[in-house]
């Protein structure tokens, strides 16, 4: 009996933390999001994709939501320059961006770091022995998890930082996907599921 019990209550506990996950994606628009800048933001075939446009500028895609402490899991595939990224307890002006970036970016660029943008710059980069977890040109699972002062990233199950910052821990605002500068960047996002901490 106290097997069944104990059961019943690993069970109720899994499917609370379950529900408490919420997709930030519906597979179908971009309803939910903000897009600023002029580069391409578009849905296609049920994927999320970001292309560079004629401007070859910054691009943010960004929920109308603000998400303090939280586990992040996406999904990401790089076509031709995948520099881009996550951007988490951030807020935005025009193409202005205030926050920590999770870098996703080719091979050799540090995919899975942390960036202050207009501050601090590189807060942390991966070992760079970890890079060998990224895939250029395939599907790549990033689970990203901020609560308070402390972020930590992983890369299709490697553990790529961790990293403790007073700063971060006063920062309030949006999860935002980027588009770098520069032109000829194409990435795919799908499974954008976030659980609130």
């Amino acid at each position: 009996m106290k097997s069944i019990v104990y059961l019943s209550v690993l069970l109720l506990g899994s499917f609370l933390s379950n529900a408490q996950q919420t997709s930030l994606f519906n597979g179908e628009n971009l309803e939910g999001w903000t897009v600023y800048g002029t580069e391409k933001w578009y849905v296609e075939e049920g994927l999320l994709i970001c292309e560079s446009g004629p401007d070859k500028a910054y691009g943010y895609l960004a929920t109308a939501a603000f998400y303090d402490d939280f586990e992040l899991y996406v999904e990401f595939k790089q076509e031709a320059n995948g520099n881009s990224g996550v951007f988490f307890r951030s807020t935005i002006e025009g193409t202005k961006i205030s926050g920590w970036q999770v870098e996703v970016a080719p091979p050799g660029h540090d995919s899975g770091g942390v960036y202050e943008s207009y501050g601090r710059g590189w807060l942390i980069k991966p070992e760079a022995e970890k890079d060998k977890a990224l895939r250029m040109g395939e599907w790549n699972a990033m689970r990203i998890r901020v609560v308070g002062n402390s972020v930590t990233t992983w890369l299709n199950g490697t553990e790529m930082i961790h990293l403790e910052d007073e700063k971060i821990g006063q920062g309030k605002g949006s999860i935002a996907l980027q588009i770098h500068d520069g032109g000829g960047i194409k990435v795919r996002w799908r499974n954008l599921l976030v659980t609130p901490l």
